[in-house]
């Protein structure tokens, strides 16, 4: 198979899809999320925070104090997609990633989310 159709059946090839969490180890405080691949996305936020860009704040300024080993990234839990390859599978990611924060409330203190009011 030549790089091209490697390419093509890479894209039509359904990723890990659901929801992680980062959670700083020294404190407990935790950073929840949803991705359509999650593999890909933990990388992103783990480049953004060694390279002191990531978008949250407060978890940046925890990460350069204790560095990548205080923190562990977590997959919470899958999302299995149907056969459907067109379908968009964010609504849904969006509602389970709804459900892990209210059972898992990361506010405050527990966590690097602001709660909306």
């Amino acid at each position: 198979m030549n790089r091209k159709e490697l390419k093509k059946q890479y894209q039509q090839t359904l990723q890990p899809m659901g929801i992680y969490q980062i959670r700083n180890r020294k404190n407990g405080k935790i950073y929840i999320g949803c991705s359509k691949n999650l593999a890909g996305k933990l990388n992103s936020h783990k480049f953004q925070l060694k390279n002191g860009l990531h978008p949250n704040k407060e978890m940046q300024k925890e990460f350069n104090e204790i560095g990548e080993e205080g923190f562990s990234f977590e997959i919470l839990d899958h999302l299995n997609p149907g056969e459907d390859l067109s379908r968009d599978y964010m609504e849904e990611l969006k509602a389970f990633e709804e459900m892990w924060m209210e059972k898992l409330m990361p506010f405050n203190e527990k966590g690097y989310h602001q709660e909306k009011h």
